[in-house]
């Protein structure tokens, strides 16, 4: 049996899309449950949309979410250049061959040809497409184009049988496309570089590529690949065309509608192995209710069979959740360290280390982001000093507040120093002598001492705080 050769093909034509890491993972979830490789392939054929450092991202981005390539750009293998444009012979060979055999021809129509053509065949109600008038030219014509300085394009002869070409799809099942719907693609254009319909199926045959996962969109070009793959005498890959993405509102996922590169989403303090489960599960399940996986988890659990057929619904809110539950698997290290280089572009960025970690594993239950840090150190840095809303001013200034808040400043003044066990005690002492209770007492405590409502264990968020600024705190309260 043929081992298992699976590709991801990004442009380097800006970021790494959110749809381009989920078919990355599931090239990769694939290549790995069948003991396979997974090789990295960069299309740069479009020199006019290239954008510098790029590839670069990419290659970082995808090391930063564990899907390593075996073969690339930047690993080498057996079947390099990784890069298009040093392979551009190769497709020049492909090209030439296909003209030879009358499946290809070259075309010297100008953009303004085409201009008019395509305007002329929508006036008439008809589908546009390139109406083969290059075709039949003669040698004397393809002689006289020369001549006058035209560098053409080279098209792929589409036959004009009607004959349907069937695409056997692992997601979408059997697809059948007329040939007569299809137009006649451009294979090289005039500039020397390969387009993607020949570059892919030339790449994909000479890379030993046994399987081809891409999405949805790629779908209506297929059977123009299969038609190279027949004329060419090789053997197709598999197909498994994976489902869109899909904002909340069912529209198409996009640029213009919210963040959808994955560099923004690990800017915004999301964890790899968060967002590559949350990926994981957009389009493909194990069949069960399960949501957390590790990344070797999917791997065990991943087939093409349990890929779906409809649009997944990028929820940002159920990735939020999701990312809240690995932050609090983070052990205090880690945690630490993912949060440090947050840390130094803070206010608080000079605070002594020991006293920044303790915070860290204080607030680690609050976090839903890494991004979060920046809110969560305030309460401790700021002085207590932040406004408050009427509402809140007015609890810490009610009657049995103040009786609270003094007793207990009274109390503390005595106490060697402030840990959890020992507010605590404080705080039912305060609680039977003033007879202040429950939500009454601990509520306005909260507010007194974080200037919030809600936030990490009062007793654990004093320790840091410590007896004299605690102190501090509270006169001002009281004072006020």
């Amino acid at each position: 049996m043929t081992s298992v050769r699976v590709r991801f093909a990004p442009s380097p034509t800006g970021e790494l899309h959110v749809g381009g890491l989920r078919t990355a993972l599931f090239n990769y979830l694939f290549a790995r449950k069948q003991g396979g490789k997974f090789i990295l392939r960069i299309e740069d054929t479009d020199q006019a949309r290239y954008v510098a450092g790029a590839e670069e991202r990419i290659i970082e981005l995808l090391e930063w979410a564990g899907i390593s390539p075996d073969e690339g750009p930047h690993k080498g293998g057996a079947y390099g250049p990784y890069r298009q444009s040093e392979r551009l012979p190769l497709y020049r060979g492909t090209a030439e061959r296909l003209i030879e055999m009358g499946h290809a021809y070259r075309c010297y129509c100008s953009p303004d040809t085409l201009d008019a053509m395509r305007k002329d065949q929508e006036a008439r109600g008809e589908a546009t497409k390139y109406d083969g008038r290059c075709r039949k030219l003669t040698g004397a014509q393809h002689a006289a184009n020369e001549a006058r300085g035209l560098v053409p394009v080279i098209r792929m002869h589409i036959p004009a049988d009607g004959q349907d070409i069937v695409v056997e799809d692992h997601v979408r099942g059997h697809v059948a496309f007329s040939a007569s719907q299809l137009d006649d693609q451009v294979l090289m254009k005039s500039d020397g570089f390969p387009t993607y319909h020949l570059a892919v199926v030339t790449d994909d045959h000479v890379m030993g590529i046994t399987h081809v996962l891409r999405a949805e969109e790629w779908l209506p070009s297929t059977p123009k690949h299969l038609l190279l793959y027949r004329w060419l005498g090789w053997e197709p890959p598999q197909y498994a065309h994976l489902p869109l993405l899909l904002n909340t509102d069912r529209s198409k996922m996009s640029k213009r509608k919210g963040d959808v590169s994955v560099e923004a989403y690990r800017d915004q303090g999301y964890l790899p192995e968060a967002l590559v489960n949350f990926i994981a599960l957009l389009g493909w399940n194990a069949g069960d209710d399960r949501e957390l996986y590790t990344l070797e988890e999917l791997i065990e659990a991943f087939s093409l069979e349990r890929i779906g057929k409809t649009g997944a619904v990028f929820d940002r809110d159920k990735l939020d959740w999701m990312n809240h539950q690995y932050i609090q698997k983070l052990s205090p290290e880690r945690l630490y360290g993912l949060l440090a280089p947050l840390i130094a572009k803070t206010e608080y960025a000079g605070e002594p280390p020991e006293r920044l970690r303790r915070i860290c594993a204080i607030v680690q239950p609050r976090l839903v982001r890494l991004t979060d840090i920046a809110d969560q150190l305030a309460q401790f840095f700021r002085g207590g000093q932040d406004p408050l809303d009427a509402e809140s001013e007015a609890k810490i200034r009610t009657p049995e507040a103040q009786k609270a808040f003094a007793d207990f400043w009274a109390r503390l003044q005595d106490a060697p120093a402030l840990n959890p066990d020992n507010f605590k005690e404080l705080m039912k002492q305060v609680a039977s002598h003033t007879g202040v209770k429950g939500k009454s007492l601990w509520e306005p405590m909260r507010l007194a001492l974080t200037r919030d409502t809600a936030g990490p264990d009062l007793a654990l968020f004093v320790e840091v705080l410590g007896k004299d600024e605690t102190l501090k705190r509270l006169e001002r309260v009281l004072s006020g």
